[in-house]
């Protein structure tokens, strides 16, 4: 007994053994899709562009004001901001804010004291066709302090999303260059991602200036869009 089963183990190893042998191998890689390759596929920029011309005025109006104290210079500045806030709602101007509020010492060339500041600065808005009349009506009121315009459409969004259907049909022009050019065509879009926007002023034109005694005129402006976008290639 003790002699078959020291010759049976041995026998039974070398069946495991060769059935390791001549099992199966490991299984190939799977072949990568080449339709997947970055190789068939373009990325692009495209760019849109609309003109357009603005019809709001935003402007800063404030005052400055000077007293022997702090309280001295903000009662005097209040009085004369509350002047021009009356004046701005009167001329008929949108959205006043408030910008900042501030006091600082006056000096003399030794550095003495010689009384305090205070300011109060606000924005404000109207159409281009009134800025002119509504900077009068601060300047009159007691406004001393006066910037702007900066210039801006009330349908910036519309001009916008029509500028970025614009620059997405520039990229496809552009890729469908690239794609003949390589011996290829065009197929779906892959991606998809907007890059940027910004709106450019252009030169001022005298013939749209307003009859104010200050003119402002609202000139043209570019609204623009970039998109990149990637195509696949057929």
């Amino acid at each position: 007994m003790k002699t078959r089963l020291l010759i049976a183990v041995p026998a039974l190893l070398a069946v495991v053994a060769l059935a390791g042998a001549f099992g199966p191998g490991p299984k190939p890689a799977a072949a990568q899709d080449p339709s997947t390759s970055d190789a068939d596929t373009v990325t692009v920029t495209g760019v849109g562009s609309l003109e357009s011309t603005p019809d709001n005025a935003n402007f800063s109006f404030g005052v400055e004001s000077r007293g022997r104290t702090a309280q001295a210079a903000i009662a005097a500045n209040g009085t004369a901001m509350d002047k021009v806030i009356a004046a701005l709602r009167e001329a008929g101007a949108r959205e006043i804010a408030t910008q900042w509020v501030s006091v600082y010492t006056v000096t003399d060339e030794n550095g003495a004291v010689t009384g305090y500041s205070a300011s109060n600065s606000v924005s404000a808005s109207i159409g281009v066709g009134r800025a002119g009349a509504l900077i009068d009506a601060a300047a009159e009121a007691g406004a001393n302090q006066i910037t702007g315009p900066g210039m801006s459409s009330s349908d910036a969004d519309r001009l916008y999303r029509e500028a970025l259907a614009d620059a997405v049909a520039d990229a496809r022009q552009r890729a469908e260059v690239l794609a003949r050019a390589a011996g290829r065509s065009l197929g779906e879009i892959t991606s998809l991602s907007e890059v940027g926007s910004q709106a450019i002023p252009y030169a001022l034109e005298a013939k749209d200036a307003a009859a104010a005694s200050t003119p402002v005129v609202p000139g043209r402006q570019e609204t623009s869009a970039s998109v990149s976008v990637t195509f696949s290639l057929r």
